[in-house]
């Protein structure tokens, strides 16, 4: 977002055995400290961070040998915590590896990616990670987690409820959709990805494939997407055509970082979309977009004579369980009377002018006029509607 004061100091972190060095000497000293990666999806006060920032910056993709994945027609992909995310994709795209093409454009580092579990365009990291290496602080130990222990869930996780650690890399399972995979424990691409938030462009970079043609994307499961690519839900593409088409999508909310551009001078996504009861959801105008996330069946009330002459004990019927509705966090805004644009008298914070789910920095915002217009997005939707907006960026110092 640009905004935000310094550092009381920075360390760097170009290797995962700095990376767990420096984190370790932090905790134990018992001060403030800050883990900070790309620094897309945090807001620090304009006083700074009073101690010391560790910036993660270790680089590198590799292949990890295993047997169980390759027979099931998948490769297992290992990043550096510290490499860029869309550097990463383009990279997996480019040798033919699905499963995270619609994560394109996503700013920030790899190892933040399972502490949010970042999502977008039908895809969620949580379908593909296969596990993390990770620096437990309260142990004193690196140990590796898998992907049911993250208890990974809409934008959360065990990490961002309070699992205290570092994420040092992270190992995916992608679907090898006809590349030629590069040897097992073999560096995929070591280089330095440049800056945090450097994107590729469309169509930009070779794509793997074979003599049937080029690789297939996962199926398309959003209905934005699969409109822009002019295909049925559930189609495979062309891996570049999905990266292509989701770059478009991104840039054209403001949603790919862009110096020329203060719409994508954001956090991205300033609020999470709320999760609410069925029955709250009915109460909210005819027109709010609502999206059923499931629901849990009740027990069935019949009890046969053969398991009562069991010992099963009479069932007593339960009322189905209530199931939980998704609801857009920009229709709310927008229909709380906050229209794309809007912004406070002389302050240089605004929502953008592309989607009013990000708030922008329109060159001269400080973090305080941010959290301004933050409170009054939280206000204006509770009066109209009744529930409160929660933050979706890390926020320090400042408080909504």
């Amino acid at each position: 977002m640009r905004v935000g004061g310094p550092a009381e100091r920075i360390l760097l972190a170009r290797s995962a055995e700095d990376l767990a060095g420096f984190a370790t000497e932090l905790h134990d000293a018992g001060e403030p400290w800050l883990l900070l990666g790309g620094g897309s999806n945090t807001v620090v006060s304009d006083e700074g961070f009073p101690g010391p920032v560790l910036l993660v910056r270790s680089t590198g993709i590799s292949v990890v040998e295993d047997a169980e994945a390759a027979a099931a027609g998948r490769v297992r992909v290992r990043a550096q915590a510290g490499h860029d995310w869309d550097h990463l994709v383009a990279s997996c795209v480019a040798r033919g590896w699905a499963g995270i093409e619609a994560l394109s454009g996503i700013p920030g580092l790899a190892g933040a990616a399972p502490v949010q579990n970042i999502g977008a365009y039908g895809q969620e990291l949580a379908e593909v990670l296969h596990s993390v290496e990770f620096l437990d602080l309260a142990a004193g130990e690196v140990r590796r987690l898998s992907a049911a222990e993250l208890e990974l869930g809409y934008r959360d996780s065990a990490i961002k409820r309070g699992l205290e650690g570092v994420v040092l890399s992270i190992d995916l399972l992608l679907e090898d959709a006809g590349a030629a995979l590069a040897g097992a424990g073999a560096d995929v691409d070591a280089g330095d990805p440049a800056a945090p938030g450097r994107h590729a462009a469309p169509g930009s970079g070779p794509e793997a494939g074979t003599d049937a043609g080029p690789a297939l994307s996962a199926p398309v499961r959003y209905a934005q997407l699969a409109s822009a690519l002019g295909v049925e839900l559930g189609t495979r593409v062309p891996l570049r055509v999905l990266r292509d088409a989701v770059l478009r999508l991104r840039a054209a909310k403001g949603m790919v970082l862009d110096e020329e551009d203060h719409d994508s001078w954001s956090a991205g996504s300033f609020f999470t979309n709320p999760i609410v009861s069925e029955r709250f959801a009915r109460s909210l105008p005819a027109d709010a977009p609502r999206f059923p996330i499931g629901e849990t069946e009740s027990a069935p009330a019949v009890t046969s004579f053969e398991e009562l002459a069991a010992g099963v004990p009479l069932r007593v019927p339960q009322p189905a369980a209530e199931r939980s509705v998704k609801l857009s966090a920009a229709w709310l805004i927008e229909h709380s009377g906050l229209s794309r644009g809007f912004r406070l008298p002389g302050s240089g914070a605004a929502i953008s002018s592309k989607h009013t789910l990000a708030i922008t920095n329109g060159g001269a915002a400080t973090a305080g006029e941010v959290a301004e217009l933050a409170r009054l997005v939280v206000q204006r939707v509770q009066q109209e509607f009744g529930l409160i907006l929660a933050p979706e960026p890390n926020l320090y110092g400042l408080e909504l």
